[in-house]
This record gives structure tokens, sequence and C-alpha cells, in this order.
């Protein structure tokens, strides 16, 4: 007895060092992460932050610890315009790509059964290829003697290219829906795979049509799913300036473009980091907010 009162308060301890231990060991996994991080992300943003002051300069014609730049953007009607511009294409692209991607999600979750991962590698595949590549192939669709336009008029459709198909908003809209589409399914379709397939049992003993079910108990457990799928959309597209300059034409310039075009065309770098710090600010308030959101809903699951 008493050697075995001995043996537990050792055994003990050794718990106690083991779990002791787990704090360095947690620490130097998370090391090297956080310092690539910190090196690549923060201190580049940082740099710029502090570049669009003045505090930093780098070109002869920089402003030395001045707000100028930051003013030159937030007077100007037409940057801010652009920035207003990208917004409503970012979210109207974003609800989009959501509406697009719930049912694929909805498919593959709770209708594939066993095939699932199988037709989820088939949707991915075709996206693995380079972004550029798949944007210039919509070019050679939507163009005015492109794949649509010819089609239609050999059809007899049409007598005229339509120009509103190619450099105009709508083949934004296109080409950015597509591109997202399947990658906005992947959030969506991992909220929908862990329903409790109990609970939409349940809704139909209790006599809730399908419709109903889905309305009542489907859609609100995966909107955590559908709010992080839009977020997955709306913060790159709101600073694409790649898609809008090779689909929208002239009329495609959008606050990405404005971004790039002062930082490379008019080397005025500090209006460039004033332009991006405003953008990162933005991003960082809709992350704040959705982010809040999702916690709650988190909690009152």
């Amino acid at each position: 007895m008493a050697t075995d009162a001995v043996a537990v308060p050792r055994r003990e301890k050794g718990r106690r060092r083991r779990s002791g231990g787990g704090a360095p060991v947690t620490l130097g996994l998370l090391s090297g992460p956080l310092v690539w991080l910190i090196v690549f992300f923060v201190v580049p943003v940082i740099l710029i932050g502090l570049y669009s002051v003045g505090a930093v300069t780098l070109l002869r014609n920089d402003y030395f610890l001045s707000l100028t730049p930051w003013k030159q953007f937030l007077t100007s009607s037409t940057y801010t315009g652009l920035f207003w511009k990208s917004f409503r294409m970012s979210l109207g692209v974003s609800i989009t790509s959501v509406v697009l991607a719930y049912p694929v999600a909805y498919l593959l979750a709770l209708v594939a059964g066993k095939r699932k991962y199988t037709l989820l590698l088939v949707i991915i595949a075709p996206f693995l290829t380079s972004y550029l590549l798949r944007v210039l192939a919509w070019r050679v669709i939507l163009g005015e003697q492109g794949v649509v336009n010819s089609f239609l008029q050999t059809a007899g459709v049409i007598g005229q290219p339509l120009e509103w198909l190619f450099y105009s908003n709508f083949a934004i809209y296109a080409v950015l829906a597509y591109v997202w589409v399947p990658f906005v399914a992947l959030p969506i379709f991992v909220t929908l795979e862990s329903l409790d397939l109990h609970l939409l049992e349940a809704s139909a003993d209790l006599g809730a049509s399908r419709w109903r079910t889905f309305w009542t108990v489907t859609f609100p457990l995966s909107v955590p799913g559908v709010i992080a799928a839009f977020i997955f959309v709306f913060i790159p597209t709101l600073g694409e300036y790649i898609t809008p300059t090779l689909v929208g034409g002239p009329g495609g310039y959008m606050f990405g473009s404005a971004i790039q075009s002062a930082m490379t065309t008019g080397l005025d770098w500090q209006f460039g980091s004033a332009m991006a710090m405003f953008l990162v600010a933005a991003v960082g308030i809709l992350i704040a907010v959705f982010g809040r959101y999702l916690n709650v809903q988190a909690v009152t699951e």
C-alpha cells in the first residue's frame, strides 16, 4: 500500500512534467510558420503603411512624413469611385458565385453518396491549370469573332456580333464566376457534409416537405459555410485587376488596376501604397464583421 501511495504521486508528477513540456513543443512547432507569416505578410504590410505616410521613402519625389498621398486619394472622386465600382462588382460576383455553387455543394454532400469525392475531383481538376490561360481562353469564347458569336451568326440567330458579350461588365462577371464557383463550393460542401442527417430525418418524420426542411433546417445550418464562401470570393475580387484588364477592356478599369498603374506606369509608389492600405483596411473591417458573426453563429449552434 505504501508503495502504491508513493507510485501515484510519481505518476502524477510525470504527467505534470509531460503536460508542462507541451508548451515549449507547441511553441517550437509554431515558430516556423509564425516567422514565415511575420516576414512575408506582416512586415510587408507594415512597410507599405509606413511608406504611404512618408515614414519610409525610396524615390526622389516621395513626401517625407506627410499625409499628402492619402489626401490626394480620399479627395479624388475618381479613385474613390473606382473603389465603390470594385465593391459593387465584388458583391455581385460573390453573390452569383455562392448562388451557383450552393446546388453543386448540396449535390456532392447530400445526394452523390460514395461518389462525392470523385465528382469533387472532376469539378476541381480543370482548375488546376494556369489561371491566366483560362482567362485567355474566355477571350476566344466571348470575342467578337469568338465561339459564341460565330455559332449564333452561323445559326442565324444574330446578324451582327454581340458587342456586350466581350469587353464589358458581363464578361467580367461571367469569367470571375467561372473561376470561383468550384472553389466556393468547397466551404459550403464541408458545412453540408458535417450536418447531422438525423435532423433531416426528424423534420421529415414531423411532416415537413423537402423544400421546408431545406429552408428551416439545412440552409440555416449551412450559413457559416455560405458566409465563408462569400468572403472567399469577395476579398480577392475586390483587388482583382488581371481579369478586368483582359476581358473588360477600357470599361473594366477597377481599383486594383489603379493600384497597379500607380505602382508601375505612374511610379507614384506612395499614392499606390495609400490605395493599397485603404484596401487592406476595408478587407480587415469586412473580415472582423463577418468573423464576429461566424463566432456568434457557432455559439448559437
